[in-house]
Order: structure tokens, then C-alpha cells, then sequence
């Protein structure tokens, strides 16, 4: 989602911050084969009140609830991805030192849900910036990556993500930073996790071939080759995810299609790490339609992500935290079969 409206919407939302979710009252999703490896939900607050650094928890940011993760797991999902700010977790330069207390926050939760056997991405939501300034050191992006991945070199069930949507860059650079978050992540002995890699251009799967993020994405190494492609994809008129109307009830799978012939013909593996679509019929369609697509496609497609969750959303017109959130009631039903 674009920076802007984290910053729009986090705002509205603190001011309606809600208590933990109460047990709901729905029916736990059926147990079933799934065809995808991962299904999960973007669990965001400690990315919140990012114009105001380090801010103050509570006030500015928070972290996902304890009993959101219960619930969604008792629903199938098994992964949640975590939204952060490079400059709260390692302030002032990139090469410095971790902050203690967003430390133990981010450490309680990801412990949690990987305590529990699901899978925990970490996600520096930074659009490839740091402080509102491009990164074009990758050598401190790297030490920032070696200095965060040593806190979870042992933990199989984290994912690192290298950064959240980069946008208006030189597309070399997004290829530069991502394969030295890479190596830096591998250099701290973190050997077994998977590793999301985010494209230019938003990292949108509709425009992966046209932006140019298939000329140079592709080339990517990793010595344990355990990269995953990352794409997002709204199904809005401008795919920025900030309308509850989607284009059609169609939209969605023609807008991964060309993604998915080029995961297909490189050997890749691609997963939809954002997605959502308002509360209707017609964006449920077409919501259907991507997964059914994509799960008949698995052998490129390991799963997806819904955007999104976390406690202060409120009346956010995708919200998925229970027990009242928008698309926990109005949409979560109608996609069972795709969990």
C-alpha cells in the first residue's frame, strides 16, 4: 500500500484505537488441503506515525495483539507479516546499533506467532528510503540487514523481507538493494529462512514486465536459493488499494497473468504479499477469481497475504482484525476455500 495512505489512515485510526479482540463469533474455517504453502495477514501498527520518529508506543504506534494471531490461526492462516520502521529498529545511520525497546516489541510477537508454528515476516515498510531519503548505500543497507537477521539466525519459522514497495527509483538500484539485503542476511548466519524480494514500481504484480522490474529482478542470487518474489496487487482502478470498488469482477486474475508467465519461464517463485478488495460482490469475484487462478498456478504461486490487520485500523475499508473489522466480517467468509 502507498506510503501516503499508511500515514492517512494510521493517523485516522489512533484515534479510534480498539482493545484486543474479543473471541469471535464465527465459524473456524474447515481444515482442508491447501494449495498453497502460505496464507496469511499483514498485522501492521509499529510502521504507524512514521513522519514522527522514533515516536512513542501507544501513541504513535503499536504492535499486533497476542489474540488476533490465535484467532486467525484457528481460522488457517499461517503466516503474518509484520510492518516496521528501519529507523525505530536501528536509528540514525543504518551500520549503528539496535533500539532495545522496538526490539523487544518486534521480539514478542514474532516469537509468538513462530511459538505457535506459523511464520513470521519481518518488513522494514520503508519504499526503499531511510529517514525520506532514497538508499543508495548498499553497503550499509546490508549491515543493516546482517545486524537484524543475527536476532533471528536460528529461527526457521522468520522471513525477511528486504523492503516494502520501492518505488521511483532507478530499477538497477532496487536490484543492488535487494541483493545486498541478501547477503547480508545470509553473512549473519541465517541460513534457513526464506527471503521476500520487492520490485520497483511499487512491486506491483500487474506492472512487473512493463516496469522493468523482469529485466533485472531475475538475476538475484542466494547460496541456500530460497528467494520468494513478492508482488502486491489491488484490484482499485489505479491498483494504489485505497477503494473499496474494484474494476471488475474479473480484475484480478488478468492482472497477475503476465506475473505468473514470467515466474513461470524464469523458474521462480512469486507470492501476492499484499491484496484486498472492498466488502461486495463484485470485488469478492474477482478477489475468487485471483486465488482460484493462482491456486491452479501453485507451482509458481506459494500463497498470499491480505492487507490488512492490526488494532488500529478501525473502520478501515479492509480491515481484517477481529472481531468487527470490515473484511473479517464481510469478506474472510467467502474465501475458505483458498485457505
Amino acid at each position: 500500500m502507498r506510503f501516503l495512505d499508511i500515514v492517512l489512515f494510521g493517523a485516522t485510526a489512533v484515534g479510534s484505537a480498539l482493545a484486543a479482540p474479543a473471541a469471535d463469533t464465527l465459524t473456524t474455517t474447515s481444515k482442508r488441503a491447501s494449495k498453497f504453502q502460505f496464507v496469511g495477514i499483514n498485522e501492521s501498527g509499529a510502521e504507524f506515525g512514521n513522519k514522527n520518529l522514533p515516536g512513542q508506543l501507544g501513541k504513535d504506534y503499536t504492535w499486533p495483539v497476542h489474540s488476533t494471531i490465535d484467532t486467525m490461526m484457528g481460522k488457517g492462516f499461517n503466516i503474518f507479516r509484520i510492518p516496521i520502521m528501519m529507523e525505530r529498529l536501528i536509528p540514525t545511520k543504518m551500520t549503528g546499533t539496535v533500539n532495545s525497546t522496538y526490539q523487544q516489541g518486534l521480539d514478542d510477537i514474532v516469537n509468538y506467532i513462530t511459538g505457535k508454528g506459523g511464520y513470521a515476516i519481518i518488513d522494514p515498510h520503508n519504499f526503499g528510503r531511510y529517514y525520506d531519503q532514497i538508499i543508495t548505500d548498499t553497503a550499509g543497507f546490508k549491515a543493516w540487514w546482517t545486524t537484524t537477521a543475527k536476532m533471528y539466525a536460528s529461527n526457521s519459522k522468520v522471513i525477511f523481507d528486504t523492503n516494502n514497495e520501492y518505488h521511483d527509483m532507478d530499477n538497477s538500484l532496487v536490484v543492488k538493494l535487494n541483493q545486498a539485503a541478501i547477503d547480508g542476511i545470509r553473512a549473519a548466519g541465517a541460513t534457513s529462512q526464506y527471503i521476500f524480494v520487492e520490485g520497483n514500481s511499487y512491486t506491483g504484480a500487474w506492472t512487473w514486465t512493463s516496469s522493468g522490474n523482469a529485466a533485472g529482478m531475475g538475476s538475484l542470487t542466494d547460496p541456500q536459493n530460497k528467494i520468494i518474489y513478492e508482488m502486491h496487487q489491488y484490484l482499485d482502478s489505479d491498483g494504489s488499494g485505497t477503494s473499496a470498488t474494484c474494476v471488475s469482477s474479473t480484475i484480478g486474475q488478468e492482472r497477475i497473468k503476465d506475473a505468473t508467465a514470467w515466474l513461470k519461464s524464469n523458474g521462480k517463485k512469486g507470492i501476492i504479499g499484499e491484496t484486498a478488495g472492498g466488502a461486495n460482490s463484485q470485488c469478492i469475484s474477482a478477489i475468487q477469481g485471483m486465488l482460484g487462478y493462482m491456486a491452479s498456478n501453485s507451482d509458481v504461486w506459494a500463497g498470499w497475504l491480505w492487507w490488512g490487520g492490526g488494532p488500529w485500523w478501525g473502520t478501515y475499508i479492509y480491515g481484517m482484525e477481529p472481531p468487527s473489522g470490515t473484511a473479517y466480517t464481510g469478506v474472510l467468509p467467502s474465501l475458505s476455500a483458498y485457505i
